[in-house]
């Protein structure tokens, strides 16, 4: 029923709030047993956005320069958990001067104030792991020029939450929040006076974490690069944290840092950043080459699918194609139907992208990042390739979980004296026209052109027999689809020859051509690149082929071929090395 509480969460937060005021009377942390350095920095955008008085959390902006951040209006439950998780505190921490230190500290303190003593919403572990994590990284920050007093409301406030978090780790949401919150357990272990005794339990905790959620190729079940990125990041800091303090990590913890590592090599692009699917962006910049370098061990990539995902690669050009169906239940919260999406990236200049997640711009630009025409794939007009509901399309709030995913996707790389070859396909279209969508993509060994095939047709009798019921209710005049390449927004592109052809224009100089083989309409049209830490989407193009299926059968094939280096493109590859290496 509408507006029914759900009984099992309402009695989770009542054990919050029960052990949040218990471990206020517990006795407090005096200190830090050594100075920790701070391992978090944020976006200085972000940062200077809320010195400003912008504040941007969870898709809503809020104005206000004078207002604490505890006094904001909380439009969305969210929004609430971002700022009460005070990963804003790294953003502050980019900036670094008296304006941005000003804030951190009084915004800290304030909420020591307030809530310290185990009253409001901050009470879960999924925030007090964020927020442990980043109170002790910028220990130095917050405590500059603080008197003695407001040193030692920081330590208890600090000796509180984690003995809280010791008690409640384990109702943390399965995934990256219970990382967080053992991570954040371990950090609050080794760096506080008598908190020691929270550590060993965590860290068995930890490496049975890894063994649960972290699969024998390095991936997790949401299939977010960013997440897995923000994963490994943690495992590396607890890690090097127990490691410093004379401790051994499980065997556990250690593999699957070993699992990860070449997974994240392969889902990242020649200019270093992630692939963005599935509700990740391109990671903060640095904490890839950071973390890898913190793991150590051999620089090795992953090869076949990843996590899948299918890496192609060669000369300055890097294509990395979504090879698997979307996650479905619980992990599909923030998943995309980008089944066969692809992103291209030349040197360090991205080409081919997907809009990217829309999460952070409210409801209505995340139930459009999710959906397949946001992707640069094939789609339906209409439908995306995995669904809510057999027979719907997503619903507006963008926010629920997949049910129907291809259930059938396969992907086969080869390499050859020709180039690098992928063949992969799905059923996604399946159930609600007959439909399977086959992409052939071909990288020639100077990674200079990709040529492709992309085919929608009916594979077996009973898809014809399906095939045949849309045709005849759409009386004959065909299935619409289109061939969809977003472009990034720093590309210039442009209808050439006659309108039979995109030439596009990156800043490095290079020229790309976008050519088909004659079936369909092709059209430049607008299109989107969303990014967090923005204040609204920018504007970019989308590259449009328009076709109609009329028979079992249709393919439209393409290329993308490089049409010229210059002096720039090539100082570009001169740098190239430092990313990819």
């Amino acid at each position: 029923m509408a507006g029914r509480k759900n009984p099992g969460r309402a009695g989770v937060g009542a054990a919050n709030r029960l052990h949040a005021r218990l471990a206020a009377l517990a006795r407090p942390a005096g200190g830090f047993v050594s100075q920790p350095e701070p391992k978090t920095i944020g976006s200085f955008a972000r940062g200077r956005q809320l010195t400003g008085g912008n504040f941007l959390f969870a898709g809503f902006l809020i104005e206000s320069k004078a207002a604490s951040i505890w006094d904001l209006p909380v439009p969305d439950p969210r929004f609430e958990e971002e700022i009460h998780g005070c990963a804003w505190l790294d953003d502050l921490a980019a900036v670094a001067d008296l304006p941005a230190r000003d804030r951190a500290q009084k915004w800290v303190f304030d909420w020591i104030r307030r809530y310290g003593r185990g009253g409001g919403p901050g009470w879960t572990p999924d925030c007090t792991g964020r927020r442990l994590i980043r109170w002790i990284n910028h220990a130095i920050l917050l405590l500059n020029n603080q008197d003695r007093a407001a040193s030692d409301a920081y330590f208890r406030c600090l000796g509180r939450q984690t003995i809280f978090i010791s008690r409640r780790w384990r109702a943390a949401r399965p995934g990256l929040p219970r990382f967080e919150a053992l991570t954040g357990l371990i950090y609050a272990g080794l760096a506080l006076t008598g908190m020691e005794r929270h550590v060993a339990r965590a860290a068995a905790a930890l490496g049975r974490e890894c063994d649960r959620e972290i699969d024998t190729e390095g991936g997790i079940p949401t299939r977010n690069p960013e997440e897995l990125l923000e994963v490994f990041t943690l495992l590396t800091w607890a890690s090097a944290a127990l490691t410093d303090a004379g401790r051994t990590p499980p065997a556990a913890h250690l593999a699957a840092i070993e699992r990860i590592a070449p997974t994240l090599r392969a889902l990242r692009h020649a200019d270093g950043g992630l692939a963005r699917f599935h509700g990740g962006g391109r990671g903060p910049e640095g904490r890839l080459d950071q973390a890898l370098a913190t793991a150590g061990g051999r620089a090795v990539t992953a090869h076949g699918l990843a996590m899948g995902y299918a890496r192609m690669s060669a000369g300055r050009t890097t294509i990395i194609v979504d090879a698997a169906p979307p996650p479905t239940g619980r992990e599909s919260t923030n998943a995309h139907a980008s089944t066969l999406a692809m992103e291209l990236t030349s040197g360090r200049r991205p080409v081919i992208v997907n809009c990217g997640s829309g999460a952070s711009f409210g409801p209505e630009w995340r139930r459009a990042g999710r959906a397949t025409p946001s992707h640069s794939t094939l789609c339906v007009k209409g439908y995306s390739s995995s669904r809510f509901t057999a027979k719907g399309l997503l619903p507006e709030s963008g926010t629920g979980q997949f049910t129907d995913v291809p259930d059938m996707v396969w992907a086969q790389p080869e390499d050859d004296s020709d180039g690098h070859r992928l063949i992969a396909g799905h059923n996604g279209y399946v159930p609600t026209h007959g439909l399977s969508h086959i992409r052939q993509l071909m990288l020639s060994l100077d990674g200079r052109t990709l040529t492709s095939e992309d085919t929608l047709g009916a594979m077996t009798v009973a898809d014809r027999r399906r095939f045949d019921k849309v045709m005849e209710r759409a009386k004959y005049q065909g299935v619409p689809f289109q061939l969809r390449f977003h472009l990034h927004p720093d590309v210039d592109a442009a209808l050439d020859l006659g309108g039979t052809a995109v030439s596009m224009a990156l800043k490095s100089g290079e020229i790309w051509i976008f050519r088909h083989d004659g079936v369909g309409e092709l059209t430049l049209e607008p299109s989107v690149y969303l990014e967090s830490g923005r204040l609204k989407p920018r504007a970019t193009r989308q590259i449009v082929l328009s076709a109609h299926v009329m028979d079992y059968a249709c393919q439209l094939g393409w290329t993308l071929a490089k049409a010229q280096d210059t002096p720039t493109a090539i100082r570009d590859t001169m740098r190239d090395e430092d990313v990819t290496a």
